[in-house]
């Protein structure tokens, strides 16, 4: 199922990559001052053609939500997909000072033509269709399937697998939210099937069920936006096929091969894992269940 939710200081930012950059190993660690080889390494700023030399654009929309960015501030590197932005940045050689952001509405960012960005993040699914128009990077997240209910239901309180082995619980037909009802979860009721997420919703607004799957940017909209005292009970463990988030790009983009190595040492050295922890997980918005 593809969704998209729609609902630091600078300082402060250059803290947080002294703090990446601390732990990254010390052969990926770049600096934004290019060294001696730099003219045969193409992912190097002074060799990137970026929109403006020596520095990167990041595109992003207006306005941007917790947990991905806060208070609407996506320069100031709180919130999962602006610590990711530039965590990028540092790996590709930028230091927070020299990254931009500018204001490009979701629709725009992943329309044909030119971009005014060198990439946008967004939580943009990669999708084929979307991929006839622009470049993705590797993926920086794999979406988790989510618990949500009301404050006040049976499973408010929950805090593993097992505190929702009797509860009755809902999805919509045919997605890996129902899988991952009937494969991780497991309850002991048989869980509600239905056509689409405004049924599930209604179902736990009238007590049908006591809570619904759904994949988490959902669940973070529908809890903060569509449903009165909504609750996320928690993440669940992966399940079938994840929706993935990639980096935007032009089509055919110059950069997208560099942005993606950027992106793979950040999972392979478990950067993106601490960031998707301290701000999907631990900042209180949806705990992982066990």
């Amino acid at each position: 199922m593809v969704t998209r939710n729609t609902l630091l200081t600078t300082g402060g930012a250059v803290l947080a990559l002294a703090a990446l950059a601390a732990c990254a190993p010390a052969d990926e660690t770049t600096s934004a001052t290019p060294s001696a080889s730099a003219s045969t390494n193409t992912c190097a700023p002074a060799t990137m053609s970026t929109k403006t030399a020596g520095k990167l654009t990041i595109g992003t929309d207006n306005p941007v939500y917790a947990p991905w960015f806060s208070d609407n501030k996506p320069a100031n590197g709180k919130g999962f997909e602006s610590a990711v932005a530039y965590a990028v940045a540092q790996r590709l050689g930028f230091t927070a000072d020299n990254v931009t952001w500018i204001s490009v509405t979701f629709n725009n960012a992943i329309a044909p033509g030119p971009k005014s960005y060198d990439f946008d993040i967004n939580e943009f699914s990669i999708t084929d269709e979307r991929k006839k128009a622009v470049d993705f990077s590797a993926p920086y997240y794999l979406v988790k399937q989510t618990v949500i209910t009301t404050k006040g239901s049976k499973i408010a309180t929950a805090k593993s697998l097992a505190d929702l082995k009797t509860a009755k619980l809902g999805a919509q037909v045919g997605t890996t939210s129902y899988q991952a009802i009937t494969e991780v979860i497991k309850p002991t009721a048989q869980p509600s099937v239905f056509n689409n997420n405004d049924d599930a919703k209604a179902a736990l607004v009238n007590g049908t069920v006591d809570g619904i799957v759904v994949d988490l940017p959902t669940a973070f909209y529908m809890t903060g936006a569509e449903l009165d005292n909504g609750l996320i009970v928690g993440q669940l463990p992966q399940v079938g096929v994840p929706e993935q988030f990639g980096l935007v790009l032009d089509k055919g983009s110059s950069l997208t091969s560099c942005v993606s190595q950027a992106v793979d040492q950040l999972r392979n050295d478990g950067t993106l894992a601490v960031l998707e922890k301290q701000w999907l997980a631990q900042s209180g918005g949806a705990p992982e269940l066990q």
